[in-house]
């Protein structure tokens, strides 16, 4: 019986994430009413409040599962054997999670400029530069935090422009812009 109870709050909470997600691509989330969120997902008000306080409640563990799995996406970068090895995996692997979630990604940071979702992706990254950095023990003369800042700034906004564009160059273009801006030895 608890997983067929399970099942259906997965079930809900997954139709309340699409729906609220499909809401925001239309109108700004401080338009966005608990009735709206109701009536779209076809569930009760009693429904949504015996999971939810309230659609901000909604949101923020919608968010929380967008950043969990980009950071099992990240997570993935793990044998590199070199820096720029690991920023061009860092950034393919960043792109494909914006491509598979480009709904969501346009509905949150597009249409409505949510700087949470932004500053989430910044957290997620700079946590996996670090992580990386600490673990090559690379002997630079420029210090790490330095380093990881500049990346982690041209990674993201490499990932927005491309999101922004709509796909103008490919997620290959993408990967060779980048390769030939990344010196192959961090320490000249």
């Amino acid at each position: 019986m608890n997983n067929k109870i399970d099942l259906r709050i997965i079930k809900t909470k997954n139709t309340l994430y699409n729906t609220l997600e499909s809401l925001m691509k239309e109108k700004s989330f401080e338009e966005i009413k608990v009735s709206d969120i109701c009536n779209k997902a076809l569930i009760n008000r009693s429904t949504f409040y015996s999971h939810y306080n309230d659609k901000y409640e909604l949101l923020s563990e919608y968010i929380n599962n967008l950043k969990n799995n980009l950071e099992s996406e990240l997570n993935k970068n793990n044998n590199i054997s070199n820096s720029k090895e690991y920023y061009l995996e860092l950034i393919r692997l960043l792109l494909d999670h914006i491509e598979e979630k480009k709904d969501t990604y346009n509905a949150i940071m597009m249409t409505n400029r949510n700087s949470i979702t932004m500053d989430i992706v910044y957290d997620v990254v700079n946590r996996e530069i670090i992580k990386q950095m600490n673990y090559s023990n690379e002997k630079t003369r420029v210090p790490s935090s330095i380093i990881s800042k500049f990346y982690l700034g041209g990674v993201i906004n490499v990932c927005i422009d491309w999101l922004q564009q709509n796909n103008k160059y490919t997620k290959e273009d993408i990967i060779n812009y980048i390769d030939s801006l990344i010196p192959n030895d961090l320490n000249n």
